[in-house]
């Protein structure tokens, strides 16, 4: 086993499309969402020593995590441990990325974790345990566990194959609000049994190496259908895919996961941080960050 720190990168997680399906009898609704990762995230380290973990939270949005004994880190460290020979220590996640705004932030902090300890106790990511524990810490910590462009399906635990896109310049926005998932959800009021069309984008799996505009296209002809109950719940949203459309080099924007966080697509990485410029100069209480997606 490793007896000295590592370090692993949390990357956001975006969800280019997100189709709801329907909704279960258990109360729970079936996805289809295309997934890509951002070089922006959360960043993670691992110390082994003693019994048990513990966890540092530090960051620009460290404080706004929650208590550090109910860290996802902490759920998914020990779920592991409780099937698999992995050493107990300490973690030290530095925080960047907003809490609560539809990129996964927990969740990819969770799988690094994972990643983590896997390393340090000898496990490759293929052992079942360590997807076991994914599955159990939540809905979105087994697409981030392998973090490359994907579809994830039913609640989560369903995933595809990767596929090879092109990357995507993006500029990341957060109005400054935190918006509940449960809640969308609940306002998107679908009804049990309700099923809906499918996400177009899937045409993706058919296609082993599409070209940015076919994949653009793709993108443009499906939804993320959660973003009309967010825009009601917080008009933020809508001010944000504002600032992005208004923008002459936003090729397309749409809301990420269930909110607050939208992206904006722009054909170079010139061209994103420029609209992040403007856009924080008229908001400066948001978080904009130029990225890449991918």
């Amino acid at each position: 086993m490793a007896d000295v720190a590592s370090v692993d990168r949390a990357p956001a997680k975006v969800n280019l499309t997100l189709v709801v399906r329907r909704r279960r009898p258990d109360g729970y609704h079936d996805l289809e969402s295309l997934v890509v990762f951002a070089r922006s995230g959360d960043e993670l380290r691992f110390t082994p020593g003693g019994e048990g973990y513990r966890l540092v939270v530090r960051g620009r949005t460290a404080a706004a995590a929650g208590p550090d004994s109910d860290n996802l880190v902490l759920r998914a460290a020990r779920t592991l441990a409780e099937t698999a020979p992995v050493p107990g220590g300490t973690f030290t996640l530095v925080k960047r990325l907003p809490v609560a705004a539809g990129l996964g932030g927990g969740s990819s902090d969770a799988a690094a974790a994972l990643r983590l300890l896997a390393r340090a106790g000898g496990l490759s990511l293929g052992d079942e345990r360590v997807m076991a524990a994914a599955r159990a810490t939540g809905s979105d910590v087994p697409v981030c566990l392998d973090p490359r462009p994907r579809f994830m399906r039913g609640t989560g635990h369903d995933l595809g194959a990767p596929l090879s896109l092109p990357r995507l310049p993006a500029l990341l926005v957060n109005p400054g609000v935190a918006v509940s998932t449960p809640a969308v959800f609940r306002a998107l009021g679908l009804a049990a049994g309700t099923e809906r069309d499918g996400d177009p984008a899937t045409a993706l799996e058919a296609s082993p190496a599409p070209k940015r505009a076919g994949l653009l296209s793709l993108i443009a002809a499906s939804r993320n259908d959660l973003e009309a109950p967010a825009v009601a719940l917080a008009p933020e949203v809508a001010t944000a895919l504002a600032a992005l459309r208004a923008d002459p080099g936003c090729r397309f924007a749409r809301m990420s996961g269930s909110g607050a966080t939208v992206f904006g697509l722009f054909d170079t990485c010139r061209a994103a941080a420029s609209a992040g410029k403007a856009i924080a100069a008229v908001h400066p209480g948001w978080w904009v960050k130029p990225t890449m997606l991918g």
